[in-house]
């Protein structure tokens, strides 16, 4: 007799974060505001350049981008696997350089370090040079555009802020909403 062939997948592994349990997964604002761009990353500046500068310019701090592929001169990434040292469920590698790469696709979020700088948090699809696709988490300082522009899509994020903030749950850094500091004259 043959056994049937099963249509359930196998449960997902469940991941436990260190720190004590909090009920709300997921922290999200509602932007009131929002402008949306098209922007071309421009050759030579580094992804972190090309995204932060032209939209301080026009009083964007706080973003959400797809970039929507294109060569870089240079792209270093990282991967996320479990942290061996338990302190958190994952610790990221040392930088992995991709070398010439093709961006397939890539979204970054861009708010601000817990030191009030400008951060820009990106994970992308890429192909290296000898045509292998990877993906991870990209080191937007250190990845150079190629040669030619490259088109991105920014919802900027008017009503709220994103800042870097310790979370206790998973017991690293993540980038939280907050409400906007009042300017008083």
């Amino acid at each position: 007799m043959r056994a049937a062939a099963s249509t359930q997948f196998p449960r997902s592994r469940t991941l436990i974060h260190p720190g004590r349990f909090n009920p709300v997964r997921i922290q999200s604002m509602r932007s009131e505001a929002a402008r949306h761009i098209r922007l071309a990353l421009e050759p030579g500046l580094s992804l972190f350049d090309a995204l932060v500068k032209p939209l301080a310019e026009i009083g964007v701090t706080n973003a959400s981008t797809t970039i929507l592929g294109g060569y870089f001169e240079t792209l270093d990434y990282c991967v996320a696997p479990p942290d061996p040292s338990g302190n958190a469920v994952i610790a990221y590698t040392k930088p992995i350089l991709a070398g010439k790469t093709y961006m397939v696709f890539g979204n970054a979020t861009i708010g601000v370090n817990m030191k009030g700088n400008p951060l820009v948090h990106c994970h992308a699809a890429i192909r290296t040079e000898s045509g292998v696709v990877k993906g991870g988490h990209i080191l937007t300082e250190a990845s150079i555009v190629g040669p030619y522009p490259i088109p991105v899509l920014v919802t900027s994020l008017d009503s709220f802020e994103l800042r870097q903030a310790f979370d206790p749950e998973t017991n690293i850094p993540l980038l939280q909403p907050h409400a906007k500091a009042e300017v008083h004259d």
